[in-house]
């Protein structure tokens, strides 16, 4: 049944928590920086609400969840678009059978309400117009004006927020009051091999363990050319090389053959082409890498089963 809460006469249909679970492999540096930045350390003091950046597929809202869960808070996760409008961040009206207009609070209001955590996803693809009518939540005020049901929403005392975003050219620019609101920022990078293996197996405990190794030498490599190629990559690219290596039992793909076919699939041709990939590199940092191919990822230069270029069975 739906919770409510009224405020100055206005009945408030509050949002459903986010139930997903989820765990945090590795990093843990990067975990203790978020919860430092939701500590209170005098009566005078205020949380900060931090802004999680790096590239797609790297956790940053597994993150965000993770802290929520070690303090023990429920969650909710707002998804921004660049649509998103200041009614749809904080109270929206819906006519309901009475006839009457009922109004309900967003994922964000119901935080506040409720005393839990929210999580602004992808934040930075929301417009300037959505980010001000939060503006006062960011600071000591700790507020929200709804112009749509005409009144002030108060965050409560134990109400946190972080906002994730993302570090590619489909996003707004946010505005510098906004940027000043929003710290420290804390970089979600790449796992390193070890961690990048663990959260493999954990999502996909099931998976060979020879896919597994695979997938995270090509994503490490991936990781060193700065490409943008994340572990979640790396899920899609295992889940779909298992389907299709059970989908035929009477002609079953090799492991390989599987695999290469779901690279392929999930990051495209030009995942197999390393050495434009590499080149793109090169010129972004202006610094000098030799061509690459797919065998690069799996054979040290001396190793005997590497393919001669000519023959590469890699491509």
């Amino acid at each position: 049944m739906t919770k409510t809460k009224i405020i100055d006469t206005i009945t408030l249909h509050l949002s459903e928590p986010d139930h997903t679970k989820t765990e945090w492999v590795g990093q843990t540096e990067t975990l203790e920086q978020v919860l430092a930045c939701w500590m209170v350390v005098d009566e005078r003091d205020l949380p900060l609400s931090p802004k999680l950046i790096g590239p797609p597929g790297v956790g940053k809202t597994s993150l965000g969840m993770a802290a929520a869960k070690t303090r023990h808070q429920d969650l909710y996760i707002y998804q921004c678009t660049s649509d998103t409008r200041p009614e749809d961040l904080l109270v929206t009206p819906v006519l309901a059978e009475s006839g009457k207009i009922a109004y309900h609070a967003s994922p964000l209001v119901t935080a506040m309400i409720t005393g839990s955590v929210c999580i602004l996803d992808e934040g930075n693809r929301m417009n300037e117009k959505s980010w001000a009518s939060i503006a006062p939540l960011l600071d000591h005020r700790r507020y929200v004006e709804s112009i749509i049901a005409g009144i002030t929403i108060h965050a409560h005392e134990n109400f946190r927020a972080c906002v994730t975003m993302n570090e590619d050219e489909s996003t707004f620019e946010v505005p510098d009051y906004i940027q000043s609101r929003l710290q420290p920022t804390i970089r979600v990078p790449f796992p390193s091999r070890r961690d990048e293996i663990e959260i493999l197996k954990y999502h996909l405990p099931f998976a060979e363990a020879e896919l597994l190794l695979m997938t995270v030498e090509f994503l490490q490599k991936a990781h060193q050319l700065d490409l943008d190629y994340s572990t979640r990559d790396g899920i899609h690219i295992i889940r779909y090389a298992i389907k299709r290596m059970r989908q035929d039992t009477s002609h079953p793909l090799s492991r390989d053959h599987a695999w290469f076919e779901s690279l392929i699939s999930v990051l495209g041709e030009g995942a197999m082409d390393l050495e434009r990939l590499s080149a793109k590199r090169r010129r972004a940092s202006g610094e000098q890498y030799p061509p690459m191919g797919l065998d690069d990822f799996f054979f040290e230069d001396d190793d005997p089963l590497r393919p001669d270029d000519e023959e590469n069975d890699w491509k």
